[in-house]
Order: C-alpha cells, then structure tokens, then sequence
C-alpha cells in the first residue's frame, strides 16, 4: 500500500480552507525536509513520514484563542485516522507525540529523534525564502501592516507586537528559531536560512533609510 498517497489525499481534504501559509504546498515541503533530516540524522521514517505529512492536518489560524492547542488537536485526528486506514499500530504513539511538539505554540519538547526531526523541518518552512513569503501572506490575510510607521525594527522599546507588524514577527518568532533546532543538520540549515532573513531586514532598512 503507497501510505503516502492516502495520506496526501487526507490531507487536501482536511486543508479545503486552510490559510495560504498551511497549504497543501507547506505539507510537501515539510515532508521532503523531514525525509532529508531524517536520512541525515538516522530517524525512523516509519514514525517521520506520517507524522510530516498530517501535522497540520487540524489547522487554526495563527490568531485562533485555541491555537496553542492545534497540534494535539491535529495528534488525536492523526491517530483516529491512522487507525482507520489501518497503519501499524506500533508507530501511533511516536506519531502522535511527534506531532504534538512541532508547534511552536504548544511548547511541547521533542522527546523522541523522530519528533527532533519533524519540529526542525516545520521550524525550517518559516526561515529562508519561504519563510520570508509565507510571513508576508500571513500578514496580509490578517490584515497586518508590514512595518510600525515610526519605528520599524522596534529599536524604541515599544512593545513588539507582530499581530498588528509583519516586521515585528522577525523579531517575536522567526530570528529566533535557529536557536530552538534539535538536530545538527537542522541547525546547519536553520543558519543559512536565517541568514537570508537578516538580509532581508538590513535592506529593508537601506531602503526606508533608517540607520543601524
């Protein structure tokens, strides 16, 4: 049986109405990441795949007053689906906790190498290029200004607040994440993608003519 058909088919299902930023597109690049840091860091793909490819399969939105809970929610639908379809019960529990702790939200910690793997490569779809796209799609479906009008970079002291300033989010969450990898290769890749996103900020920053 091809898991990985019925698990995309799932998917695209339970993603209808997902926002722009946690799209079937989001799914494939965090499974083909996965996989990679997985062959890299000697992880069950067993365990990694499944859990890739449906965690997000409960997708709220990033200003939802349940988002913290997303991911267990998504680790519970994961299971029951799992069980439907028939996948060895002997991964479910992996599955379920790798799930769980790849949100940033929920502030669940990766217990598992598996679970490293999965977190780092979701992490991973916010940095770079992509990341860079998807904050700025987020931003614009929440109706979120890109910069504060005075104080772009948040160098005031004002309170960050990255709902109201897509820029504030750099700040808040996504400069941060290489800090938070789990695996040496996700580390390795967090740094070359947070490097584009510093790139991003200082030419901004030429361009507004705002001084360092």
């Amino acid at each position: 049986m091809n898991w990985e058909t019925h698990f995309a088919t799932f998917m695209e299902t339970q993603l209808a109405t997902a926002d722009a930023a946690h799209d079937m597109a989001h799914i494939r690049r965090v499974v083909a990441t996965a996989k990679r840091l997985a062959a890299e860091e000697a992880a069950d793909l067993a365990v990694v795949v499944p859990s890739a490819w449906l965690h997000d399969c409960i997708a709220l939105p990033k200003d939802s007053p349940e988002r913290a809970r997303a991911s267990t929610l998504a680790a519970e639908a994961a299971v029951a689906y799992l069980a439907h379809i028939g996948y060895p019960e002997e991964h479910h529990e992996a599955i379920a906790h790798a799930i769980s702790a790849h949100s940033f939200s929920a502030g669940i910690p990766p217990r598992t190498r598996e679970a490293q793997v999965v977190q780092d490569a979701d992490r991973l779809d916010s940095l770079g290029a992509i990341g860079l796209a998807r904050c700025l799609l987020t931003g614009v479906s929440m109706g979120t200004a890109l910069y504060h009008p005075t104080d772009p970079f948040g160098e005031s002291g004002r309170a960050l607040d990255d709902k109201a300033y897509s820029v504030d989010h750099f700040y808040v969450k996504l400069l941060k994440l290489a800090g938070s990898m789990q695996t040496a290769s996700g580390r390795a890749e967090a740094a070359r993608r947070t490097a584009y996103l510093e790139g991003f900020l200082e030419q901004l920053r030429g361009e507004l003519g705002v001084g360092s």
